[in-house]
């Protein structure tokens, strides 16, 4: 599953778009590099029910940003993504 696809099904799973959780963690102090992730992953799991795989994608996004490794993009692998760069604004405002 890409990056994308784990940011996506968070999406349907929370009904927040990726943008917005990085927003409610940053508020609450995620997004320090003191920040260990399992602390976000129990947060995760206790508020939005999402699983280690999924939130670590978030955890990705949260601690490094939207930009991925571009060895993901076009590659075969199971990380395959279209982009360098996730889109965190929610799949209806996803460019074609």
């Amino acid at each position: 599953m890409s990056f994308q696809a784990y940011l996506d099904t968070i999406e349907e799973k929370t009904g927040l778009t990726p943008r917005q959780l990085l927003e409610i963690a940053q508020s609450r102090g995620y997004d320090d590099a003191s920040v260990k992730a399992g602390e976000i992953l129990d947060w995760l799991k206790a508020d939005y029910g999402l699983g280690r795989g999924h939130g670590m994608a978030l955890v990705h996004v949260i601690k490094k940003g939207p930009q991925i490794d571009a060895k993901h993009v076009g590659t075969t692998g199971s990380h395959r993504d279209e982009s360098d760069v996730l889109w965190l604004d929610g799949k209806a405002t996803k460019p074609a």
